[in-house]
């Protein structure tokens, strides 16, 4: 049997949570309480934790595990006398608690819910509490002849030794086929991709999409011999996003080659893209020094095309834009805000215009 114990400050969710349906076991004690239901029965503890306003934390969270082996030994009125003893030993006898049991996982245990303000006022030390609850236990285990906590720790500290052997094992295999797989199809598009997941499941390895709570996929988990992975422990190439690109880096080589040809400015001249530069800035000089006539004539010939095209929109335009005048405006506003901040900065100091 093992003990735990904290100080809390939301009793009414604690004794919602212990009596909510599909995990309320055995009502085994009410204590100092008239009450059987968790609103009625915090409202009860209320009354008496409100003479006290100072403290914060003004109930107590008590848990009793049970070992699995020891189960079959306790009956309902067992436990009955197992949460009295517990909590007289707690010093709990003035407090007002509930303890139940708990049917929700594999191993049975106790929930105490207890005011921590007693009912003369008094305030509980919860100084070394989870130790203090761990003694007990232990203590009443002994008594009882029911197996400690420390040999139930020691045996599942045997079983997660089987069990993480067992999971690094699966774990190797996975990263090998994964990887083999990987080298095999990389850079092959949205064809080497399929046949990517098509071996793994050919091998026994599914991957399943991990979802939030707004339906958006944020990871991968692969499934093997009973055994999940996250992506991230099979390797860094595996991840969500990672993994796509491993798969269409062979295209964005190609988009992003370092010795473009003069063709295919010209081929995409039907879409002209106003940032985009014919010649980066640092190889211009140079290329025109070193290109041959007829390279120098393609590339006046598509400078020419661009600045007829800017020309033509300028036309469109009309008396919209009058580049003439239009210096002239600029000139003329700067002047203008000029002598407004001027003036400003003179009211600001207080001297006037």
């Amino acid at each position: 049997m093992i003990g735990k114990c904290k100080a809390i400050a939301h009793g009414s969710n604690a004794l919602e949570y212990i009596f909510r349906e599909g995990k309320l076991g055995s009502r085994l004690a009410f204590h100092n309480l008239c009450s059987r239901e968790p609103k009625a029965i915090y409202e009860e503890m209320k009354v008496v934790s409100d003479y006290n306003s100072r403290c914060r934390n003004k109930f107590l969270r008590i848990e009793i595990g049970i070992a699995p082996q020891d189960e079959k030994k306790l009956s309902v009125s067992e436990l009955m006398r197992i949460a009295h003893l517990f909590a007289k030993r707690m010093g709990l006898d003035n407090h007002q608690w509930v303890a139940v049991t708990h049917k929700d996982t594999d191993n049975r245990h106790i929930h105490i819910i207890a005011n921590r303000i007693s009912l003369y006022g008094e305030v509980y030390d919860t100084t070394f509490v989870s130790n203090r609850a761990a003694r007990v236990a232990e203590e009443i285990s002994r008594e009882k002849g029911l197996t400690i906590a420390k040999e139930i720790k020691a045996e599942r500290k045997y079983q997660k030794a089987k069990v993480s052997q067992t999971r690094e094992q699966a774990k190797k295999v996975v990263q090998q086929i994964c990887y083999s797989l990987l080298d095999k199809y990389r850079d092959t598009g949205i064809t080497g991709h399929s046949m990517f997941l098509y071996e793994l499941n050919k091998n026994g390895i599914t991957i399943e999409r991990m979802k939030n709570k707004q339906d958006k996929v944020y990871g991968l988990r692969f499934s093997y011999a009973g055994q999940s992975f996250k992506a991230s422990e099979i390797g860094r190439e595996f991840g969500y996003r990672s993994l796509q690109k491993n798969f269409e880096a062979a295209n964005k080589e190609k988009q992003k080659k370092p010795h473009q040809t003069i063709q295919e400015p010209i081929e995409k001249k039907e879409q002209p893209d106003t940032g985009y530069q014919l010649v980066p800035p640092s190889r211009s000089s140079i290329s025109r020094e070193n290109d041959t006539p007829q390279v120098q004539n393609s590339i006046d010939a598509v400078a020419d095309t661009i600045v007829s095209a800017a020309d033509e929109v300028v036309e469109g335009l009309g008396d919209l834009i009058t580049p003439s005048t239009q210096g002239d405006d600029y000139a003329e506003a700067a002047w203008q805000r000029k002598l407004r901040y001027q003036a400003n900065r003179k009211k600001k100091r207080g001297r006037g215009i």
